[in-house]
């Protein structure tokens, strides 16, 4: 079995989520007391929001990943996740600067996404995801098109993750909210929903919504366990 390199703590509540599924899923292909190998670097999120949010300094954020990812590989990971889907911003530059494989939170969900066969999605994430071109451009290499909230939707997701989800804060207010933008979505075309945020599936479940759900949070996962029990 290979040793899984987590970098966590974007935030706290989802890298438990990580663990979690991560060893359930070994125990299940398994059996008996069988468990992962793996390590997690948790970073101080605090100390992420301040540079992100009172600094403007991505560059800084992106050395701290960069840090850690080397940690990781120093202390024998054969993979790193980034627990964060946000943190992929940095996965093509990071993958340049590693020795050993970055497991993309994007690729992995765009392998479910092609299995479910469809072709058209709405992601929900922080407007780094939603906005920028890193998960969009991933999704279209797997021919699939790529949806997001309105502007005044997206801020209200974009401020509730770290105002809420991040510090485990699940209000039925903001569950109802979501699930308004989701429906929209949804009658605009979307075939399937994103939770490009690995907070939001604490908060949105399939049973909530009437077209496929992608939690990304355990497609990740699911995905470092195929890689370290491949041969």
């Amino acid at each position: 079995m290979k040793t899984i390199g987590l970098i966590g703590g974007t935030g706290w509540v989802s890298s438990i989520e990580y663990y979690q599924f991560i060893n359930r899923e070994i125990n299940r292909r398994l059996g008996g007391q069988q468990a992962a190998r793996c390590i997690l670097w948790s970073f101080n999120y605090g100390e992420i929001d301040v540079l992100i949010n009172q600094k403007n300094d991505l560059e800084s954020v992106y050395k701290m990943v960069r840090n850690a990812a080397e940690k990781l590989e120093s202390c024998g990971a054969d993979c790193i996740l980034l627990c964060a889907n946000t943190l992929h911003m940095y996965a093509e530059r990071l993958r340049k600067e590693i020795n050993i494989p970055l497991i993309h939170i994007a690729e992995a969900t765009a392998s479910e996404i092609n299995k479910a066969g469809l072709r058209k999605v709405a992601v929900l994430g922080t407007k780094f995801t939603m906005e920028k071109d890193f998960y969009r451009s991933k999704l279209a290499e797997s021919a699939i098109e790529m949806m997001i909230p309105r502007d005044e939707d997206r801020d209200f997701i974009h401020n509730a993750i770290p105002g809420e989800l991040l510090k485990n804060i699940l209000k039925p207010e903001t569950k109802a909210r979501f699930l308004e933008i989701i429906n929209n979505l949804i009658l605009n075309g979307a075939e399937g929903i994103v939770l490009g945020c690995t907070e939001i599936p604490l908060l949105i479940k399939q049973e909530d919504v009437a077209v496929p759900v992608f939690d990304t949070t355990f497609i990740h996962s699911k995905a470092a366990v195929d890689f370290a029990l491949e041969s």
